[in-house]
């Protein structure tokens, strides 16, 4: 490409504010659960789904339209970012009893 061509994108492009609903669903997650991290991950043209581990053990997720959005949303609310499943963040989540006899339903029926 030519030097200073328009359809270069860059990082400073591409990061802006992430939607205001996004951001305090994220907030609002963690100061109900003492805190909170965040693995994002990328779920191609769905965009990136936000899954938020709290202090107490409680999961939920949000859904971003891209990752660079995903991960402005939650530097906005405060909340870190892990790179990656961690054993201790892992360790961390609690399932509810909900959530077990849902996934065995889904088991049990294949």
């Amino acid at each position: 490409m030519a030097e200073g061509s328009d359809t270069t994108l860059t990082a400073e492009q591409t990061a802006g504010a992430a939607p205001t609903g996004l951001v305090a669903g994220i907030r609002s997650f963690a100061a109900d659960h003492g805190g909170a991290k965040a693995v994002i991950e990328y779920v191609g043209k769905r965009g990136a789904r936000i899954v938020l581990v709290g202090t107490d053990g409680a999961w939920g997720d949000q859904f971003a339209e891209d990752t660079v959005t995903a991960r402005e949303a939650c530097a906005q609310a405060g909340v870190a970012v892990e790179n990656a499943w961690e054993r201790e963040l892992m360790d961390q989540m609690r399932p509810s009893n909900d959530l077990w006899r849902s996934m065995a339903r889904r088991t049990m029926a294949r």
